[in-house]
Parts: C-alpha cells; structure tokens; sequence
C-alpha cells in the first residue's frame, strides 16, 4: 500500500476541489495513484469532468504572426504583468514570434536561431534582456502552421498592441476553390477556438488515450447507476458523443451565432469560395496556462514574522 501524504492529499484537491476526506479515499483506493484517484473522484460526482488543476498565473506575452502562407505563434514568460507592458519586452516577443515562423514547434531550435542586429542567439538576447529590465524571463513554447492553397487567420484577445496579448489562436484552413471571405471565415473560426478551448479539430486527431480514459470514467459512472451491461453501453456511447461535441472543433456550436455547428460553417465558407475547404490546424496559446504560481499568504506571513502564527 503506497504512503497517502498530506502533500498527495492537497495536490489532489487542489487538482479536483473535492474535500480532504473524500481524496484520502479517492487516493487509498486507488494506490496512492494520483490521475487514477481523479477518475475516481469523477466517477463518484466529487470533481468536476475534465477541469485542469491550479490557477494560470505566470505573466508575460504571447505573440502571433502571420506572414503570407506561413505563420507561428510563442509564448514569453515574465514574472510580472508589469513588464508586458513594457516596450522593449514587447519588441522582444515580437520578433522572437517573427523568428519562430522558421523554428516550427521546436523551442530549442528558435533559442539558438540568431537574434537580428545584436550578433546574438535569441537565448542570449533574452538574458540580456533580463539584465536590461531586471526581470526573470523564458521562452516556453513556440508553434507554426502554414498552408499551401487557403488562408491562415488569427485572433488576439485584449491585445496589448496587434499580435501581442494572453490568448492567441493562430487557425489554418486550405481551399481547393477560391480564397474570398475566408479571412473572415478564418478570423471567426479563430475567435470562437479562443472561447471555446477545443482540444482537436476533429474526432480523427484527438488524442486516443485521452478518448479512453473518458471512455471508462464514463462506464464507470454508468454503471453506479446499476442499469445492465447493454445499458450501459448505449448510455457511454450517447455521452462519449457529448464528449466530442465539447472537445471537437468541427463538432461544436458556433460561439458567433450560437446554433450552427462549427462544420456547417466551414462547409458554407467552402462552397461561398467555389470549392472545398477544410481545417487543417489549430494553435491555441493560453499565457501560463498550466503554469501554477505560488500565492503568498501576506497575513500569514506577517503573523509569523510577529511569532503570532
């Protein structure tokens, strides 16, 4: 039997919400294993479907570029909302998020690309920056996308200045007919990834392991319920539907108009255009998200300080 600790207890939830006694349970009934205990919890009603652990709280920019069929988006940390208003940290994003066009998905290589004008890398350029601001910063991530035939679209949400804010989506759609209005199109589709938070754009390229680990929370709750086996398959496949219908991009409801399926209007954008178009990728940048920041207990703090605490 693996050792449930105070420290297991909190992550759990922290990761969950559920109360203290409920994950020493979840945690003893499944090991001492973290992820499993979740699905349990789940299973039980005592967490809620797929929510994320902690708060998003790590500071900085993220930046999004387009430049003709090619585009990328990047992520650049600070400790302090303060310095993404700063000019010169936003220059830096900026043209870190220009370099990462060529880098692709590969953070490494756009920290040794080389920085324009300074003869530095882009890595030594940031520490240089730190040492000019006098503050922390790291490039955390970098994605491109580009399209042969169609129209890459984007979408900051209360950018600071164009191109630079704490959510960006970057969305790539190809046409075999014409290009008018897919910018629109594409802009719209971008807004709603931004609101929506879809985890793939289609059934096709989710991610199968995670289609199964909802699959058996899903049985499982099913089959609290004491219904019979055929059942509870019918109630998992009816509920594994609502499952793609909030993780699909293609599945989902339209955010603009609130009744169309996104599909639907792809398919409009398409025959609008005198052709096919198709969504071929997304990029959804989220600033710090999956980043927990430590909250400071200024009370607490002071309270001990005085030997009260």
């Amino acid at each position: 039997m693996a050792e449930i600790t105070a420290a297991l207890v909190k992550e759990l939830r922290e990761k969950t919400g559920a109360g203290m006694m409920d994950c020493k349970k979840a945690l003893a009934e499944n090991n001492g294993d973290l992820e499993a205990a979740v699905d349990w919890l789940r299973t039980k009603g005592l967490a809620a479907a797929a929510k994320k652990a902690g708060r998003v709280a790590a500071e900085g920019l993220v930046g999004v570029v387009i430049d003709g069929n090619k585009g990328a988006v990047c992520e650049v940390n600070a400790e302090t909302d303060f310095v993404a208003r700063n000019e010169g940290f936003q220059d830096l994003v900026e043209s870190i998020t220009k370099l990462a066009i060529d880098a692709g998905d590969d953070v490494d290589a756009l920290k040794a690309m080389a920085f324009p004008g300074t003869g530095r890398t882009v890595e030594e350029e940031v520490t240089h920056a730190i040492a000019t601001i006098g503050e922390n910063m790291s490039i955390r991530r970098n994605a491109a996308l580009s399209v042969s035939k169609g129209v890459l679209a984007h979408y900051v949400h209360n950018a600071l200045k164009p191109g630079l804010g704490k959510i960006a989506v970057l969305v790539a759609l190809e046409s075999d007919g014409g290009t008018d209005g897919l910018e629109e199109v594409g802009k719209q589709l971008a807004m709603h990834i931004a609101a929506a938070r879809p985890q793939s754009v289609s059934r096709d390229d989710l991610d199968q392991s995670s289609v199964e680990r909802e699959r058996q929370v899903l049985i499982e709750q099913a089959r609290e319920s004491g219904r019979p086996e055929n059942i509870i398959e019918k109630m998992v496949e009816g509920r594994l539907r609502k499952f793609y219908e909030e993780v699909c991009l293609l599945e989902q409801t339209f955010v603009i108009d609130g009744e169309s399926k996104v599909e639907t209007i792809v398919e409009n954008a398409g025959k609008a255009a005198g052709g096919t178009v198709k969504v071929t990728d997304f990029k959804l940048f989220v600033l710090g998200e999956g980043i927990e920041k430590k909250e400071d207990d200024f009370a607490a703090e002071v309270a001990a300080a005085a030997g009260t605490a």
